[in-house]
C-alpha cells in the first residue's frame, strides 16, 4: 500500500517510465521484497540483512551521534561491545538504497541524453524505489524504532503488554482487515522535497515515529487491534501509513531532483 499510494502521487516532471502502472505494479511488488529474503533456506542472507529492517533507538543514541557511514556506527558498536545486529541498521540501510536509485536515475538522465537505450537502467531504477519503500514503510512502524519492539520490557509502570504478538497484531493482520487504500491517501501530506542531508532527514522521521512507541500500546490495551479495532487505531494506522507513503514519494521524488546535480567523473584521467 504504501509503495503504490507513493509511485501514484508522484508529480509529473519524474519520468514517465517511473510513473507507469507496469512501474506502480512491479514497485507494488517489490514492498515485501526484503522480507522474503529472511527464510531460513537462506540464512547467510536472513542473518545479514535482518538489522536492516530496524533500529532501536535507545540503545543506538546510548553510543553518542549516529555517524552518517554504517561501517562508522559498526565500528562503534563494537567498540562498545556491543553487536550491531542487536541494534539495528536501517537507516544506514535505507540511505544506501535511497543511493543506489539516485545513482540510477543520473545514468539514465546520461543515457537519455545521449540518445541511448535507458530500458536496462529503467528496470533497475524501478527496483531500487521498490527495495528502497520496504524500508521507509518500516521506519513508519514505531515499533521498528525500539527495544519495546514486540511486548514491553523493563519497567511498566502503565501495565503494557508484554505478549510477543503486539507487532504482527498491529502491523499484519490489524491494518490486512481494516485499513484500505482510500483511508491511507486521504491522511497523505502534500509532496515535500527532503531539503539537506537525506540521512539526518530520515533518522528525523525515525524519531518522529519513535515518538508514539506509547500510543501503540495504549491503543493495544484498549483492544484496538482486535476485531475492527476501534476509530482510534483505525486512524493511527492509516496515518502511519500515509506518513510512510508521503516519505517513500518525497524520497523518490528527491532522487530524481538531486540525480540532476553535476557529479564529476570518479574515472576522469585514469
Amino acid at each position: 500500500m504504501i509503495n503504490r499510494l507513493a509511485v501514484s502521487s508522484l508529480p509529473a516532471d519524474v519520468p514517465s517510465f517511473l510513473r507507469s502502472e507496469a512501474a506502480l505494479n512491479e514497485i507494488e511488488y517489490l514492498g515485501p521484497e526484503p522480507d522474503r529474503w529472511r527464510s531460513p533456506a537462506e540464512p547467510e542472507l536472513n542473518a545479514a540483512q535482518a538489522p536492516e529492517h530496524f533500529i532501536d533507538l535507545e540503545l543506538a543514541d546510548a553510543l553518542g551521534p549516529l555517524p552518517h557511514r554504517r561501517l562508522v556506527f559498526e565500528a562503534k558498536v563494537f567498540a562498545a561491545g556491543e553487536n550491531p545486529d542487536k541494534i539495528g541498521l536501517q537507516p544506514w540501510q535505507t540511505t544506501e538504497v535511497w543511493e543506489r536509485l539516485k545513482a540510477a536515475l543520473r545514468e539514465y538522465r546520461h543515457l537519455a541524453a545521449a540518445n541511448q537505450d535507458t530500458r536496462p537502467v529503467e528496470q533497475a531504477a524501478v527496483f531500487y524505489a521498490g527495495w528502497l519503500g520496504h524500508y521507509v514503510g518500516d521506519g513508519s512502524q514505531p515499533l521498528h524504532t525500539t527495544i519495546q519492539y514486540n511486548g514491553w520490557v523493563g519497567p511498566n509502570p502503565h501495565g503494557y503488554t508484554t505478549s510477543r504478538q503486539i507487532h504482527w497484531q498491529f502491523e499484519g493482520t490489524f491494518v490486512d482487515a481494516n485499513i484500505h487504500m482510500p483511508d491511507v491517501q486521504a491522511r497523505m501530506a502534500p509532496l515535500q522535497p527532503i531539503q539537506g542531508d537525506i540521512f539526518d532527514a530520515y533518522v528525523a522521521y525515525l524519531r518522529h515515529s519513535a515518538t508514539y512507541v506509547d500510543e501503540v500500546y495504549q491503543l493495544e490495551k484498549a483492544g484496538g487491534f482486535v476485531g475492527a479495532g476501534s476509530a482510534e487505531s483505525r486512524d493511527f494506522a492509516a496515518a502511519r501509513l500515509a506518513a510512510g507513503a508521503g516519505m517513500l514519494r518525497d524520497m523518490i521524488y528527491s532522487a530524481w531532483i538531486e540525480s540532476g546535480r553535476y557529479v564529476p567523473d570518479p574515472y576522469a584521467g585514469k
